[in-house]
């Protein structure tokens, strides 16, 4: 297979939650996203000129429910759905009521190896009009992060048969991974751990003073501060982390590295030391990254 998949970028992704009120208010009132529709049982928030962002859907155990990138044009999915095949893996199309509930155009999913995470790929994903920042300029949805038991089975499916590109890595322990073409430094990555997990969510910001303003209003809160404020070395970002009601991580950061399509440069092995994850020297809170399930497609 010489053809690859290319992709527009991070669309959504989808959390189980215990307490859809409770997460859709500390999501919207306190990070700043906005809620386009919230019942018991779903809330549907932005952060864009996109008419979805972040899904939060009831659920007994928290966590990732689904991981939703959108391709250039519908050209890719052939591409998709042979690579896919090939890593041995079933497809199935997203009915069309569902994609037009959602708001976009058509779809397909798939289970991630090892954890069954449902993977989808789509386009068309619906404007809403601009988005109006409240307590944060967020400029866009950044990236999602994953523990993973199989670090080597799961990095091949996002690189090999999703045409993810690395950006930089730490050997055998870290991935950071751009969807190509997009130019960000990475829009996904997974970490090598004891077992699969959900590390965080990521929102970008255009304001260096909303990190700050950010951590200040959260600890108003009581919201817990759980790493930095502080700058990754890999992509250059300057970062904050806290925690949602149910103590899944999320996190607000400024600046990215990015990338062109063409003559990008090689991917960097980074040390495995802490100042890799903080050119400050902070040190997460143990409560850093360690709720939340990588749950299973309910088709898996």
């Amino acid at each position: 297979m010489t053809d690859k998949i290319r992709y527009k970028r991070l669309a959504y992704i989808a959390l189980d939650v215990t307490d859809v009120a409770a997460s859709a208010d500390f999501y919207g009132r306190l990070v700043g996203l906005e809620t386009i529709s919230s019942n018991a049982d779903e809330a549907r928030l932005r952060c864009s000129g996109k008419t979805l962002d972040l899904m939060l859907r009831k659920g007994p155990t928290p966590g990732l429910r689904r991981v939703s990138f959108e391709l250039t044009d519908t050209q890719q999915f052939a591409t998709a759905r042979e690579r896919i095949a090939a890593a041995g893996l079933s497809v199935k199309d997203v009915p069309a009521d569902e994609a037009a509930s959602i708001g976009f155009e058509k779809g397909l999913r798939c289970a991630a190896p090892g954890s069954g995470l449902e993977v989808e790929l789509i386009t068309g994903l619906q404007e809403e009009g601009a988005f109006e920042p409240t307590v944060a300029k967020i400029a866009r949805l950044g990236h999602v992060v994953m523990n993973v038991g199989d670090f080597p089975a799961v990095l091949k499916f996002w690189t090999e048969t999703l045409n993810f590109a690395i950006s930089d890595a730490v050997p055998n322990r870290i991935a950071f991974l751009r969807c190509f073409p997009n130019p960000l430094h990475h829009s996904l990555a997974v970490i090598a751990a004891p077992q699969d997990g959900y590390n965080h969510v990521n929102f970008m910001v255009s304001d260096i003073d909303d990190v700050g303003r950010g951590m200040n209003r959260m600890k108003k809160a009581d919201v817990p501060i759980v790493f930095g404020p502080g700058r990754h070395e890999p992509s250059g970002s300057i970062f904050l982390y806290f925690l949602d009601p149910d103590g899944m991580t999320a996190e607000y950061s400024f600046g990215m590295e990015e990338f062109g399509e063409h003559d990008a440069r090689d991917p960097r092995d980074l040390d495995p030391t802490p100042e890799t994850l903080d050119t400050w020297g902070s040190v997460p809170d143990p409560r850093f990254a360690k709720t939340g399930a990588l749950l299973a497609s309910v088709d898996a």
